[in-house]
């Protein structure tokens, strides 16, 4: 059996950055982990890559050989990869089936996670292979200034976890950034009744029902929950991926508990 993270969110949510971070502090604690790329138009890594996509497809040989815009090729590029499950993706992840732990960095356009089934085939796919996967979906603390774009984020993140119906740990990404972090402490864990209310501050009385509706629905997918990361933070990462670990059954057998882990320890901060 196999150990998978899906790490997606939008363009510019820190994608690359946590892949990147999660594998330094993996190597530093003697633990391994494979990283694959899914992103087409990536041009550099702050990692080793274990397998890229864009050895089976570039794109910008697709938009320059089809005369696709960015979009339009990169929906390309995964349909071609999902057309090559069973051959090049089968064939890459042949030595990676017998306990390895993946984490697979995904594009950051939204619609490959929220309605378009490539991501979910993907998924299916790793399944059939003895992978436990997990959604990993990262949204930028800095874009969460007020109610409205909190729940904003909510609703692609719940888009997201029906769409590909697995585990799933939101993350509160670029925690390290923020200058006052008061100003989200608000909407880490937020009661639905507060949200509620500040909703229907910054909104027109007629969208009231709405608001209403919007909250009951992130309330009943127990979404309103982001776990914050601080990349400076190796407690903080430790706590992050003990959460993913213990949703994918990993290290069971050696006693992986959250408990464990306590994020506000500064004596294991870095």
């Amino acid at each position: 059996m196999g150990y998978a993270q899906l790490v997606i969110g939008p363009a510019g949510s820190g994608k690359s950055t946590y892949c990147s971070s999660l594998h330094r502090h993996c190597l530093d604690n003697g633990r391994t982990l494979h990283i694959v790329n899914l992103d087409p138009a990536a041009e550099h890594f702050d990692y080793p890559v274990a397998l890229d996509i864009r050895e089976l497809i570039n794109l910008d040989d697709v938009m320059e050989e089809l005369g696709l815009g960015p979009n339009g090729g990169l929906m390309y590029c995964m349909e071609h990869l999902e057309d090559n499950l069973d051959d090049w993706l089968a064939e890459g992840l042949e030595d990676y089936l017998d306990d390895d732990y993946i984490v697979f960095d995904c594009p950051g356009q939204i619609e490959l996670f929220s309605h378009v089934p490539m991501l979910r085939n993907f998924v299916d796919h790793l399944k059939s292979k003895s992978f436990n996967v997990c959604a990993v979906y990262l949204l930028d603390s800095q874009f969460m200034t007020d109610v409205t774009k909190f729940i904003s984020g909510c609703m692609a993140s719940l888009s997201a976890m029906v769409q590909l119906e697995l585990p799933h740990v939101n993350i509160l990404s670029k925690m390290d950034l923020v200058t006052n972090k008061k100003d989200i402490e608000d909407f880490l864990n937020p009661e639905p009744q507060f949200l509620l209310s500040e909703l229907n501050k910054r909104m027109a009385p007629q969208f009231a029902k709405l608001n209403k509706s919007l909250m009951e629905l992130v309330d009943d997918y127990s979404m309103v929950s982001f776990v914050p990361l601080d990349l400076r933070k190796e407690s903080s990462i430790r706590y992050v991926l003990a959460q993913i670990d213990t949703s994918i059954q990993f290290g069971e057998d050696a006693d992986v508990k959250v408990k464990d882990f306590d994020p506000e320890d500064p004596q294991n901060d870095s």
